[in-house]
């Protein structure tokens, strides 16, 4: 099997996804990805008619999403129409698992530059909270009622006693490291400023963070998802927490822990991993700086959902023949507090080498391009510490789970 190398990534900002107050929310998300694709050519300087492909994630794939947003993102650019893009959807995961479809086109060697990034404008959502994800099957939702994921992520805090507090400390942990991050400029150099169609700046900085948040300015934010899991809503028969505790019958009710400070922020962005085989690479200058060593995914049960990033990260170990004191650094999505501290006690991964610049609790989580986001986060770490292996996972509708370790070279 051939090797796939990480050449660069960058990213756009995140702006605030709230439509009309975000820096992006008037830029089509076409746009913002091409601009990221131009972005990426500027900084590393390769051939643009070499890539053989782009493949974007996207969450939506509706609206101003649809219609295979990576190719139109290509032909928005400006690139030359041989090159190609596809567009595909696993949730939460499909940025990452964009990157890890570019990697094993190269590394079956079939092919030789490809982009793997991701696009998403939450700011251009229509919220359905109360359709689940079974997308009106009522057959499914029969098998698996699966309920939205601000209460699954209460589900898991329920089942594995994770307290409002515990949850609370870890937000401020991620938006004080956030906030130490922005404050070196260690995200600068791979930020792409996003610019309107006529010029104008739109957003050239992230604007979720919120700099001194404490415990104390925490306690007054009431649980966002509580009267979502206790409200009985039309064409439903039970309550999200019902079901809960139908699928679950061992708790006694769902503790609602979560709330807007320690759930990842609703924001637009995009993202765009450089990736290329080595015989390529050599032969065009193109400096790699670390090389992608194993891809897994899991499924677990759907109801709670957000289970998989640590069964996820098992699997990539082991394909790898690795265990987790291999790995310098964990960067594991922070969809929710709750996510990433059962990812904690199931791996044992102590608090000082994960998610150690911050993640989307602090600085928002544009579902589509949030993995590629992470790669070049955790990357950029990994070379400010002079560390070597990373891994990357992240939890994902429907209740599966995409996993990534990365080697410096």
């Amino acid at each position: 099997m051939g090797e796939a190398w990480i050449i660069d990534g960058v990213r756009s900002p995140r702006g605030r996804g709230k439509k009309g107050a975000g820096g992006l929310a008037d830029v089509h998300p076409q746009r913002v990805m091409a601009q990221v694709l131009n972005g990426l050519k500027d900084k590393v300087g390769f051939e643009v008619g070499d890539v053989e492909d782009v493949v974007a994630g996207n969450g939506s794939g509706t609206g101003d999403h649809a219609h295979d947003i990576a190719r139109s993102s290509v032909l928005d650019a400006g690139w030359p129409i041989n090159v190609p893009g596809v567009t595909l959807h696993r949730f939460c995961g499909s940025g990452q698992q964009a990157v890890t479809m570019a990697a094993m086109g190269i590394m079956a060697g079939q092919q030789d530059l490809v982009i793997g990034g991701g696009v998403e404008s939450m700011s251009r959502y229509s919220p359905n909270h109360t359709d689940g994800f079974t997308a009106n099957n009522k057959h499914l939702f029969e098998q698996y009622p699966l309920i939205p994921q601000g209460v699954s992520a209460d589900l898991i805090a329920t089942r594995e006693g994770f307290s409002r507090e515990q949850c609370d400390a870890y937000a401020v942990r991620s938006q004080e490291r956030a906030a130490a991050s922005i404050k070196a400029g260690h995200f600068t150099d791979s930020i792409v400023p996003i610019y309107h169609n006529d010029g104008q700046l739109a957003l050239d900085k992230d604007e979720h963070p919120r700099p001194g948040t404490t415990l104390e300015n925490m306690q007054g934010l009431n649980p966002s998802f509580e009267k979502m899991g206790t409200t009985l809503y039309d064409g439903h028969d039970r309550t999200f927490d019902q079901i809960c505790k139908d699928v679950y019958p061992e708790i006694d009710g769902v503790t609602h822990v979560h709330h807007a400070g320690n759930s990842s922020g609703v924001v637009d962005g995009a993202g765009a991993i450089l990736l290329s085989s080595p015989g390529y690479a050599k032969a065009n200058g193109l400096k790699p700086r670390a090389k992608i060593v194993m891809t897994a995914t899991a499924g677990t049960e759907p109801v709670i959902m957000l289970t998989a990033p640590g069964p996820a990260a098992e699997i990539c170990l082991k394909k790898a023949g690795m265990t987790k004191d291999d790995i310098d650094l964990f960067e594991i999505n922070e969809a929710f507090a709750a996510v990433v501290l059962k990812f904690q006690k199931d791996l044992g991964v102590e608090d000082d080498i994960i998610n150690v610049a911050g993640g989307a609790i602090a600085l928002g989580h544009p579902i589509g391009a949030t993995g590629a986001m992470l790669i070049e986060t955790v990357l950029g770490e990994l070379e400010r510490r002079d560390k070597t292996t990373a891994l990357i996972a992240m939890c994902t509708g429907g209740g599966m789970g995409t996993a990534t370790i990365i080697e410096r070279i």
